[in-house]
């Protein structure tokens, strides 16, 4: 039996932008299958570029496209990808750029595989960051580059995804741009001279390169072995047959279909009971009502004995009281409230008590009609305020005994009616227990049968119970062990094609001119084919500079720059995709008709007259037929020809009654203008 190895590299299945209330999909699949050649099609400012700053940013770029409608709606990314031919979903979160991404095996509409698992953005060197992860399956895992090329003494960064995106995204901006090869930058200049070399595998230091990554591949699968070996000894202890020959523990099936079947056995069993007792249906009605009789009863008897003994504490409140009124009664009789023997101005005692003479008051002369002899308090103050200043504790009294009657005549009405209130909540009690009594006498030979066949089907519910818990827990503690297997198998795996390819390895230099021969000669070779106009001496420089006419690029129109441009970008990737070098097996190319005729930019009505977008798009076609799943392209362009309309996965309209309107579909002009009011 012949078996298959998996297919290195990336290719993108899915995108998915999640919002609160739906999502927004992309699909570049057919009949499960990867399509080689998807177009993205539609109008100006519909959200075609955002779908591949998407997919970059789910594989790792800094930033996510930031439009309005996008932040309102977006709250996280999804990407579904093919890692060497097995799919992960990896997801990053929408908003401010997200440092961590989330990896799981499966697609995005299966149940997940395994738990997802969390890997950092930055640093992109780290072994378990998202970078290590994609250059892993693109056989660059460890590169590192120099950061300064010609110095052996240079210090080195590791290899980032984001570097080799340059090779596997060509974006609107540097599509014709003048700094296509970042002229403008030295250090990225250099860098993106490296990446082709490493992708190539023809860079400068080949072997001692290699050596470093075996080493350093090495110190990885000791710890993985480590890690595995331990693992292994902790589930053996908890769980023996999950190590067992290895084989993968998965649910039993017969589990299922048990719980299944016990759970529509106790559905029947409910309902042959309910039929078998529907005689006693009177019975039930007469118990129920006596239980609710029972339990009305007794809430007035709670009700009754609750007053009671709230009412005695109150009673007693005012007869104490009362018997406080009398004392004060008494004391006004016999004490004077008042009796003045010290003068209030100078606290001297006064030699005689204060007396009424003359019709006077003797301290303050103040003329007292009606008043003669010793003096009292308010005893010649006939005013209203000094009447109100006294008590007038017979009226208290009076209302004091009258509201104690009122209550000691409440208290007795309830305890007379008390003694009847238990007899009634006693009788209701018995006849509750009589009503149930003959329930169950009427419906025990028929319900008994039925409760002990519930009995046993609950037993055999909880042992199935237990028993998937068990499989489940297996399951879980093997998949554990089968990641760590498979991190060893991977580095096994690396080491042995590093080794294979440094025995391989041959002079860096020759390999390196015949590998610019490769990409000269199709750079000049999709020029033809594409009727460039007055085409003559197309190449490629050692220092990956394109020319034409015998002048570098930058000296061609927009619009031949942007027949250039696209033919460096496709010359590299289909010579990596036909040599099996470590290239992610896919390209992403922004606005093809630039300069042509479409997108943005200035017309070259030379070029536009010259050169069809047919020719393009026959190309990729006719390539892509000899490829199989080796390759994958992805096109953004506002209108792709009649040949390529079989490719179209979706198509935006930018206009509200022809959807979809764009990639966030609902949010359409009439809502964007609602939005900004």
């Amino acid at each position: 039996m012949i078996v298959m190895e998996p297919l290195p590299g990336i290719r993108i299945r899915r995108l998915r932008l999640a919002g609160i209330d739906r999502s927004y999909d992309v699909n570049f699949t057919i009949a499960q299958q990867v399509r080689s050649l998807s177009v993205i099609a539609g109008a100006f400012s519909s959200g075609k570029t955002a779908v591949l700053e998407f997919i970059a940013y789910g594989l790792g770029a800094k930033r996510h496209p930031r439009h309005q409608e996008v932040l309102r709606r977006v709250r996280s990314c999804l990407l579904e990808v093919e890692l060497s031919g097995e799919p992960h979903v990896i997801e990053r979160s929408v908003g401010e750029p997200s440092k961590v991404a989330f990896v799981r095996r499966g697609t995005l509409d299966s149940r997940p595989a395994s738990k997802g698992e969390s890997r950092p953005i930055d640093p992109a060197g780290a072994p378990e960051s998202l970078s290590a992860l994609l250059l892993g399956h693109c056989k660059l895992e460890g590169v590192q580059l120099r950061e300064a090329p010609t110095s052996r003494e240079s210090r080195t960064d590791p290899l980032s995804f984001r570097d080799l995106m340059w090779l596997a995204f060509l974006p609107n901006e540097r599509v014709a741009d003048k700094n296509f090869l970042f002229e403008n930058d030295y250090m990225r200049k250099h860098k993106l001279r490296q990446v082709v070399d490493v992708v190539f595998g023809v860079h400068d230091d080949r072997a001692v390169e290699l050596g470093q990554r075996i080493r350093e591949l090495g110190g990885r699968l000791t710890q993985a072995r480590s890690e595995l070996a331990a693992a292994r000894s902790f589930v053996q202890e908890q769980a023996p047959t999950a190590v067992t020959h290895g084989e993968a523990v998965s649910l039993p099936l017969t589990y299922e279909q048990e719980l299944a079947d016990i759970t529509s056995q106790l559905q029947a069993l409910d309902q042959a009971a309910q039929a078998g007792t529907a005689f006693a249906a009177q019975l039930r009605r007469e118990h129920q009502q006596a239980a609710r009789n029972s339990r009305r009863a007794a809430s007035v008897l709670r009700d009754c004995e609750t007053q009671i003994a709230r009412l005695m504490p109150l009673r007693a409140q005012y007869a104490d009281d009362l018997l406080k009124l009398g004392m004060l009664g008494e004391a006004q009789q016999l004490f004077d409230p008042l009796s003045v023997t010290t003068c209030p101005a100078c606290l001297n005692r006064l030699p005689t008590p204060p007396t009424a003479a003359d019709g006077q008051c003797s301290m303050c002369n103040h003329d007292l009609p009606d008043a003669d002899g010793a003096l009292a308090l308010g005893a010649a103050d006939t005013s209203n305020q000094a009447e109100g200043n006294r008590v007038n504790v017979a009226a208290e009294i009076r209302s004091t005994k009258a509201r104690l009657k009122e209550i000691t005549n409440y208290i007795e009405d309830l305890d007379e009616a008390l003694a009847t209130l238990k007899l009634q909540a006693e009788e209701a009690a018995v006849v509750e227990e009589q009503a149930a009594a003959a329930l169950d006498e009427a419906t025990s030979p028929s319900v008994s049968p039925f409760l002990v066949a519930r009995d046993d089907l609950h037993r055999r519910r909880e042992q199935v119970l237990r028993l998937i818990d068990q499989a489940e827990s297996t399951a879980r503690l093997q998949e554990g062990l089968a990641k760590r297997a498979a991190v060893v198998e991977r580095h096994e795996a690396q080491i042995a094609r590093l080794k294979e390819e440094l025995e391989q390895l041959g002079d860096a230099t020759y390999d390196r001119d015949r590998v610019i021969a490769q990409v000269s000669s199709r750079y000049g070779d999709l020029l033809r084919e594409w009727r460039y106009p007055k085409l003559s001496q197309p190449f490629i420089k050692p220092d990956l500079t394109p020319f034409v006419r015998g002048e570098p690029y930058q000296e061609a129109s927009s619009g031949a720059r942007t027949l250039l441009t696209l033919a460096w970008q496709l010359a590299v990737f289909e010579i990596a995709v036909e040599t099996g070098a470590a290239h992610p097996g896919f390209l992403m190319i922004d606005s093809p008709q630039k300069n042509l005729g479409h997108g943005v930019g200035t017309l070259d009505a030379v070029i536009a007259d010259a050169v069809a977008i047919d020719d393009f798009y026959h190309h990729l076609s006719v390539w892509l037929a000899d490829r199989g799943t080796k390759a994958q392209l992805i096109i953004v362009d506002n209108s792709p020809p009649l040949l390529a309309e079989g490719s179209v996965v979706v198509r935006y309209s930018r206009n509200e009654d022809q959807p979809p309107y764009g990639l966030i579909e609902d949010e359409t002009s009439a809502e964007l203008g609602e939005a900004r009011q």
